[in-house]
């Protein structure tokens, strides 16, 4: 493996008397792109949050960006200006422009100056083909507009990973193309990112690698092109032909 950018290690995460993570490993290089797949409950979004202390693990470590997320004095300011994060919704402050969205937290957390840091979000909304709208609130945007301009202001941090908790699963379904083609741009540009995924067709075109998870552990994991045509446990097998063929 290339530069290890995520190393995750016998990580477990309990709410109550759920165990929601039972004991993951994986690791992660430097501009490779991971897509989580699994049944909804499985353990993926938590496994996602829990990379950036949005939910803190039950035990086990997760280094991440240069950062030991699970040592006590951990920086989590710095770590998250390192880690960028897109929701499946988008969070954004609906008083503000878009333009002001993405310059704000570069003003107040990387203490740029207001004509840089509106420079770059032209220049971010520009890179997801959102050019011309730096006025309008959010209200005045579709979905995917909303998505994208999401996607630009955790770019505007400089972010070494994004983690993306499925971004399109509240979009309507004509506007989840648009936001597709930005990802693809940043995993072609390099960027290392670790996706939560129901787009299968994402995953096939974008993915070095598929993780399928059930019940808080990893079941399998492997390139895109066996994974999603020949997965080995039966598991992983019966999720998919469900995923693929939702009609058999």
């Amino acid at each position: 493996m290339s530069n290890r950018l995520v190393a995750i290690s016998g990580l477990r995460k309990r709410f109550g008397d759920n165990e929601v993570l039972r004991g993951i490993d994986l690791e992660i290089g430097e501009g490779e792109v991971v897509c989580l797949i699994g049944p909804s409950g499985s353990g993926k979004s938590t496994l996602l949050r829990c990379v950036n202390l949005l939910e803190p693990p039950t035990a086990g470590t997760v280094h991440a960006a240069g950062h030991d997320m699970t040592h006590p004095d951990v920086d989590l300011d710095a770590a998250r200006r390192d880690i960028g994060m897109v929701f499946q919704h988008f969070n954004l402050f609906s008083h503000l422009s878009i333009l002001d969205n993405i310059a704000i937290a570069q003003r107040r957390v990387l203490g740029r100056p207001k004509a840089e840091a509106e420079a770059e979000a032209r220049r971010l909304l520009d890179q997801v083909g959102i050019e011309g709208k730096e006025r309008a609130k959010p209200a005045q945007l579709s979905g995917g507009q909303q998505q994208r301009v999401a996607i630009a202001r955790a770019l505007a941090m400089g972010p070494a990973l994004m983690l993306f908790d499925e971004p399109t699963s509240a979009l309507d379904p004509e506007l989840v193309g648009e936001v597709l083609a930005v990802m693809k741009g940043l995993a072609a540009d390099g960027m290392t990112m670790l996706v939560v995924t129901h787009e299968m067709a994402f995953a096939r075109e974008v993915a070095d690698r598929v993780v399928f998870l059930d019940g808080g552990v990893i079941v399998e994991q492997g390139p895109p092109s066996r994974m999603l045509t020949e997965p080995k446990t039966e598991r992983a097998q019966s999720f998919l032909h469900r995923v693929l063929h939702p009609v058999d």
